[in-house]
């Protein structure tokens, strides 16, 4: 039993000389900032095309007289959108602080 007792001790010890060690970033945490940033652009770029195809869409559509299917793509790209922006803030909130 004082073995174990002992064994309790020193660890609380070496615990307690621990101290507040100093944050450091983790092995390859460029590599993927550098992904999420290039994912980022992506979404941006993607956003922005599809916004540009539905757009052109719907003139064709309305020009030749058939169904209009592009205002839900054009609802669809602005969804996409805002949520996409809103992810990157939230990270931006929780990785930054």
């Amino acid at each position: 039993m004082s073995i174990m007792l002992t064994s309790i001790g020193d660890t609380f010890v070496t615990l307690a000389q621990v101290g507040n060690p100093t944050p450091e970033a983790p092995p390859l945490s460029d590599k993927i900032m550098q992904f999420v940033r290039y994912m980022t652009w992506f979404a941006m770029l993607s956003g922005t095309v599809s916004i540009i195809y539905a757009g052109g869409r719907f003139a064709w559509e309305k020009w030749s007289g058939s169904g209009l299917q592009s205002p839900k793509m054009v609802a669809g790209a602005m969804v996409g959108g805002v949520v996409a922006t809103s992810a990157g803030t939230i990270m931006n909130a929780v990785i930054g602080a």
